[in-house]
């Protein structure tokens, strides 16, 4: 069974690791938007156009995502002290 510390320790951790990760995608899609849009375009054959709006899409849900299910709970167990 799981303790509420170890929850709290594994929180953070998946915290840190989704943060980093929202992060990298971040930078790699300001610095190299027309390769990866030319990829993905192709792939799924979707306007490179319409590439921006889907990226932006997803990067605004997975920072919800991780915010909401990651980084609340860990910052709220942190404020009870575990």
């Amino acid at each position: 069974m799981i303790t509420i510390s170890q929850l709290t320790e594994l929180l953070g951790w998946v915290s840190v690791l989704n943060v980093g990760y929202l992060l990298l995608a971040t930078i790699i899609l300001m610095f190299m938007r027309g390769a990866v849009s030319s990829i993905h375009s192709k792939m799924f054959n979707i306007d490179e156009k319409e590439m921006s709006a889907k990226y932006f899409d997803f990067l605004s849900h997975y920072k919800i995502a991780t915010l909401v299910f990651m980084v609340s709970p860990y910052i709220a167990l942190k404020i009870m002290g575990y």
